[in-house]
């Protein structure tokens, strides 16, 4: 627990997309207090979503045991126990304002609306902003309001090695590429897409690229899937419901909904309604064809790098109405098929490349580099040429977390990355430069830096490989689904978590070219 007078409550929201907006903010809130000790309160159905975060020490589930008066003054009292100094709402309903009022909380923030502001402390000015900006945006805003320093970054689900392995075990039977689709939307009717269209999809893609599809579902859209693979069967002309399938894979239902995360993110490729999934999806770094209907993008659509958004141009959309007024959804009806599979093709990682640790990999380890006199590289650098030819993207991640400890400058790291990109045919580099207490997502093992690159440059990561010197390197790889290759020119001269262990640079790029895919 750390050790700080500092205790915190965050009272979640619990619709799995806004649960999804709501993690930039609280990355923000543990950056804004280290040492804190972070609470947050939310219903069941959201949970999973904070289940390995590290931002959050505790997660506090708001059980059906505390509906009614008597529950609500149970859980204010044992909120009270625990002597929160401040609380947080990032739901905006009345009760989380009663709930922290009654618990004495000595300062409570959160917007002023649906008649709470008397309840709060630091009420801040809400005049229809959920309407007018991206709800990521709608969370950070409380926050900078009220002082405290929140910047805008893309949601991240963090997840453990072993999830990762176990999802990607489950999909091995299929086909690649792995093609998820989700035909539902708990919101309303008017948010859903037409399910043949949806099952034309599925059959085309399975004919064109040889892969698999994976239909995902609640509990309640086990009908629409069925009808949706039966659909793509007909058309597809192969009976691919049939369950030991290696071209389809019905999970509506079936799935809990940190499983939905694990598998969604071991997918190639997503097609979604505006939904919790399409939240996911960008979150797990699946690229993703988002197709709007009743409701906005520019509220709680995908971030647009590596994803896309389609839409109807009609007079009446967004109407933000669960249900239609219209015989048909107009909306939703004039989407076809042939602009949702185009964009589709444009999303779908497609390119190979090779990822390289920079200290003890490309140049040689100085113990945070931050002077040219120390800068070396290694003699076997122009064998990664030979890699080019073969079409792969070279490019460099690298944690730097001199920078964060003051030992090294910014401005000399992107210089030496400028070089590596400018005379040793790296077409990027992506660097991490925060302390490894901050346990951010673009610190290796953790894949943001390679979501980045996936997403800018299309790359298929199962395709791809990482050469490092490091049990993070590696670790990385097992993360990405992508070879992991040591080199024996840094930090360790071996590692469990290696697929292969090369003497030098020259070493790995001669593994590589005999092992491409």
């Amino acid at each position: 627990m750390p050790n700080s007078n500092e205790k915190i409550l965050l009272r979640g929201v619990n619709w799995i997309g806004d649960a999804v907006m709501t993690l930039p903010a609280i990355k923000s809130v543990r950056a804004a207090f280290p040492d804190a000790e972070i609470i947050h309160l939310l219903k069941p159905s959201a949970a999973p979503i904070f289940e390995k975060n590290p931002y959050i020490d505790e997660i506090l589930i708001y059980e059906d045991r505390f509906k009614g008066i008597i529950g609500r003054i149970k859980l204010a009292n044992i909120l009270k126990r625990k002597s929160f100094s401040k609380a947080i709402l990032f739901q905006n309903a009345f009760d989380a304002a009663l709930l922290s009022f009654l618990a004495g909380i000595p300062e409570r923030i959160g917007y002023d609306r649906d008649g709470r502001g008397f309840m709060l402390t630091n009420p801040v000015r809400f005049a229809g902003e959920d309407r007018r900006i991206h709800h990521i945006e709608y969370y950070l805003n409380l926050l900078e309001t009220v002082g405290i320093n929140a910047e805008y970054s893309t949601p991240y689900i963090f997840q453990s090695l072993d999830e990762r392995l176990a999802a990607r075990e489950l999909l091995s039977r299929l086909n690649s590429p792995v093609l998820g689709i989700n035909p539902g939307a708990s919101y309303g009717s008017a948010k859903k897409w037409l399910p043949e269209r949806f099952a034309e999809i599925a059959a085309r893609f399975i004919q064109d690229t040889g892969g698999s599809v994976v239909i995902f579902g609640g509990r309640g859209e086990e009908a629409v899937a069925m009808e949706i693979q039966i659909i793509a069967s007909d058309i597809h002309g192969e009976l691919i419901e049939h369950k030991d399938s290696s071209q389809f894979l019905n999970l509506a239902g079936r799935t809990t909904l940190r499983h939905l995360i694990n598998l969604i993110s071991e997918c190639d490729a997503f097609i979604t309604n505006d939904s919790g999934p399409m939240h996911i999806s960008y979150a797990v770094g699946t690229p993703l064809v988002a197709i709007f209907g009743s409701t906005s993008p520019e509220l709680t659509g995908p971030p647009r790098e590596g994803n896309a958004v389609i839409r109807s141009n009609i007079s009446c959309t967004p109407c933000f109405k669960r249900k239609c007024p219209f015989d048909k959804i107009k909306c939703m009806d004039g989407i076809s098929c042939e602009v949702v599979y185009s964009a589709l093709k444009e999303i779908m990682p497609q390119k190979k490349a090779v990822f390289f640790d920079r200290d003890g990999t490309l140049c040689r380890e100085a113990n945070y580099l931050n002077r040219w006199d120390d800068f070396s590289v290694f003699p076997e650098i122009n064998s990664l040429e030979r890699l080019i030819e073969q079409g792969f993207y070279l490019i460099g991640v690298s944690n730097q977390s001199g920078i964060s400890r003051g030992y090294v400058d910014e401005n000399f790291v992107n210089e030496v990355n400028r070089l590596f990109k400018e005379v040793y045919f790296l077409d990027d580099f992506f660097y991490c430069p925060h302390h490894p207490n901050d346990n951010c997502s673009c610190r290796k093992p953790e894949l943001s830096m390679l979501y980045k690159a996936k997403a800018k440059y299309r790359v298929d990561l199962k395709s791809s490989y990482i050469v490092g010197d490091k049990d993070s390197d590696m670790l990385l790889a097992k993360a990405a689904g992508a070879k992991g290759i040591l080199v024996k020119t840094g930090k360790q001269a071996k590692s469990s978590f290696a697929d292969y262990t090369a003497d030098n640079l020259a070493d790995a790029v001669d593994y590589i070219l005999k092992n491409k895919k």
